[in-house]
């Protein structure tokens, strides 16, 4: 056995601040890294394809990374419950490391490999999290359970010390030529494209991948939009989010230290209100972490609604209705301009998240689920836990103090895209109607005719009224009356 250190990256795609990265080279000079395409997600059918060009894209840049250190980043395509063992003894590796992630997938798969390596005698990593500040088991309530609910979550996780960032991979001996060899008979392989994966996206990125572009965006948001972000944040026609999301997912920069970039932020603030503007910024990191403490606690979350009341709702089945708003022709400006720019870029602002979720629940009567699966299938960032999270608050059956919420897509508008600004970027046929009209939503039907935009396909006052009273018959029916 040698001294090798194999690393196995997941979500992680990065050597700076990586704390499990660290910690292998704190105890071996030798580190190699590894990527496994694992089939069982890329076969799925809800992976974007500008998420994984993305993702190839940070796989790039992390094996130059990997190169000018001294090291590798070899590339697998096979189940990792095998793969990764087969590989670790191939080499002679003492060890295999990795940081701990919550999906209930990874869990398993983890506790898979850890078996397989025991078996082999090849060390492993206790627990050890890298992409959140606090850990589950650090952050209960009073009564010794988990959080079900943000702000006593908040009050608690932002009273936690923070960890800095650890220190860069540098100066570390990789695989030997005889050793490369023995890592393609052992399955490393030339990292392929998206499209020799079958994900084709031909459109651009909204971030470049890789970790000098995420560490690049972090430092011009934490300079200017952070300042003005609790106003900022709610308008989509302007670039007032940090957009680090698909950065954050794929952990090509480390959680650490996008805080201590707040942390820095704070100190140089002038102004109680500059202070306001990064400490919302500061929750909204919170409101990530409470996603992902949901997901480890309660793993049956990835397969439905968290509250009783929904488990079996009885939501309406429309074909139409669900194609319609997939595909941003529902006849609701602001609902279509956000479906066409997730159609478009791969990307959707977080208001319109929240407006379009509403809809399709609230309006359309249809499963959250879909609409889940469906932000899966198109999204850059697309995580399970925020993802997930950000769903079941929409669709008021997730972990949420206020029972039921309903957006008003008019009134969403007025707020937030006063001008049509964001409208018009989006829906084309649009661009020349009056902006009185696109805010409110009442376009004349002549004028909706002559530009080619269909009809509002329902009528929100009485599919709200219509959502109230199957809520409260549901409510009846879960209470056993």
């Amino acid at each position: 056995m040698s001294d090798l250190i194999v690393f196995w990256h997941r979500r992680d795609l990065r050597i700076s601040d990586n704390t499990g990265l660290a910690t292998a080279k704190r105890q071996s000079p030798k580190v190699v890294g590894v990527f496994c395409l694992d089939p069982n997600i890329l076969e799925r059918d809800d992976v974007a394809p500008v998420k994984i060009t993305y993702m190839i894209g940070c796989l790039e840049k992390l094996q130059e990374r990997y190169a000018k250190v001294g090291s590798q980043l070899l590339i697998l395509h096979a189940n990792p419950v095998q793969a990764i063992p087969a590989l670790a003894e191939a080499l002679k590796a003492k060890a295999v490391f990795w940081n701990w992630d919550v999906e209930p997938y990874s869990q398993e798969r983890d506790r898979t490999v850890i078996n397989a390596l025991k078996e082999k005698g090849i060390q492993f990593l206790n627990q050890n999290w890298d992409q959140i500040l606090n850990s589950p088991d650090e952050l209960r309530t009073g009564g010794n359970s988990p959080y079900t609910v943000y702000t006593p979550f908040w009050k608690n996780w932002i009273s936690k010390p923070k960890a800095q960032p650890v220190e860069t991979l540098q100066n570390v001996e990789g695989l030997t030529a005889d050793e490369q060899e023995i890592a393609k008979l052992a399955g490393a392989l030339t990292l392929p494209s998206a499209k020799d994966l079958g994900f084709i996206w031909d459109g651009e990125l909204i971030i470049s991948p890789g970790e000098a572009a995420a560490q690049e965006r972090l430092e011009e948001f934490t300079t200017k939009a952070i300042t003005e972000y609790q106003e900022q944040r709610n308008f989509p026609a302007v670039h007032g989010t940090s957009q680090l999301s698909a950065a954050l997912k794929f952990g090509v920069i480390g959680i650490r230290t996008v805080w201590q970039a707040t942390i820095e932020a704070q100190e140089n603030s002038r102004s109680e209100e500059t202070a306001v503007n990064i400490r919302t910024w500061q929750q909204e990191l919170a409101w990530r972490e409470f996603y992902q403490h949901a997901m480890y606690n309660f793993p049956e979350l990835a397969d439905g609604a968290f509250r009783d009341t929904f488990k079996n709702f009885p939501w309406q089945t429309n074909e139409e209705y669900f194609q319609a708003w997939c595909e941003g022709r529902t006849g609701y400006p602001i609902v279509d301009a956000a479906m066409r720019q997730l159609n478009e870029s791969g990307w959707m602002h977080n208001r319109c998240r929240m407006i379009v979720a509403s809809f399709l629940t609230k309006d359309l009567l249809i499963n959250p689920q879909l609409g889940e699966k469906y932000f899966m299938q198109k999204l850059i960032d697309g995580d399970l836990s925020a993802n997930n999270g950000g769903w079941q608050w929409s669709a008021s059956s997730g972990m949420d103090p206020k029972p039921v919420r309903i957006f008003n897509p008019a009134s969403q508008t007025q707020k937030f895209d006063p001008e049509g600004e964001y409208i018009r970027q989006w829906v084309s046929e649009l661009r020349s109607v009056d902006p009185e009209y696109l805010v409110t939503g009442k376009i004349p039907p002549l004028e909706r005719h002559a530009v080619g935009y269909p009809e509002p396909i329902v009528d929100h006052k009485i599919q709200q009224q219509q959502f109230k009273l199957r809520y409260q018959q549901q409510k009846t029916v879960s209470r056993g009356e």
